[in-house]
């Protein structure tokens, strides 16, 4: 994998456990923080576009889906990496 694709990986992991740690802290109103029932929000940008496909699932496992959606474009990424370094390797 090239330089440039794991990079956009790890950032992408970043900002999805800064997302986690804003949802637990506004979750729960850890450190002095109110709670937030907005405070998932910016896992929804993260999961597109599977949040919206199982969007009607019951509330309890659509929970769920939002918290892990971003994992599954985290795997398509490390996916397309993948393939393009195999494609550039096989081109040299």
């Amino acid at each position: 994998m090239g330089r440039p694709c794991k990079f956009v990986i790890a950032a992408f992991l970043l900002l999805y456990i800064a997302a986690l740690a804003i949802l637990v802290v506004g979750t729960y109103g850890l450190f002095g923080a109110e709670r937030d029932p907005l405070s998932g929000i910016f896992l929804m940008p993260l999961g597109l576009p599977w949040n919206h496909f199982l969007s009607d699932l019951p509330t309890a496992l659509l929970r769920w889906v939002v918290v892990t959606s971003p994992l599954v474009n985290v795997f398509l990424l490390w996916l397309l990496c993948r393939a393009v370094a195999r494609r550039r390797s096989a081109a040299n």
